[in-house]
């Protein structure tokens, strides 16, 4: 099943099982493109959280007109900053932020519950690594990756390039099929 891509200068379609880098500056705009994958050829998504609550979530999907009632939420930061957690059928949190294992296993649920077209925003690796570290978010994002093979599903995982030392970086960027490169000016350049 391929899936199209709403990214400038990428390929029109990717196949399932493909996962994106975007890679950014820690002060980058990185939400039209990530919403912009979101909201293209999709029956459901899932946005892995490790940056924002689900409450911002929530109103960045609705401002850039991703179809909300198609979204799940996975909120990893709440419950470091010590808010109210509410679950519901479409959000979903983790007991920390560097509960990884957590993570991984909301993903394999939503993929395995869900049928069509499925995407996956991670926002972001470097979050992820700060809570953890970097050799256990590495190991997530491959575990993720693994499973967007096995069910046909296509991810995009942020990572702030300026905060991981050139080594790290290398190590990620070998996990995609796909790079974005998204300059502070908004130039986005890809290798695919």
């Amino acid at each position: 099943m391929d899936y199209e891509l709403a990214i400038e200068n990428a390929p029109e379609s990717i196949p399932g099982g493909t996962g994106v880098l975007l890679i950014h500056p820690s002060t980058g705009e990185t939400d039209r493109i990530d919403t912009d994958f979101l909201k293209t050829d999709t029956d459901r998504l899932l946005v892995i959280s490790t940056r924002t609550t689900a409450r911002e979530v929530q109103q960045k999907l609705e401002y850039y007109g991703v179809d909300e009632k198609s979204a799940d939420i996975l909120d990893t930061l709440s419950v470091e900053r010590g808010y109210s957690r509410r679950s519901s059928d479409r959000v979903h949190y983790v007991s920390s932020p560097d509960d990884l294992a957590g993570i991984v296993e909301t993903t394999r649920e939503f993929l395995a519950e869900n049928e069509g077209k499925r995407r996956i925003s991670l926002d972001s690796i470097t979050e992820m690594a700060y809570y953890a570290d970097e050799e256990r978010a590495l190991e997530a994002v491959e575990e993720i990756l693994e499973l967007l093979k096995e069910h046909d599903a296509v991810g995009l995982f942020h990572l702030s390039e300026e905060v991981h030392d050139d080594a790290d970086v290398a190590a990620f960027k070998e996990l995609f099929d796909g790079i974005v490169y998204l300059d502070e000016d908004g130039t986005v350049e890809v290798e695919f």
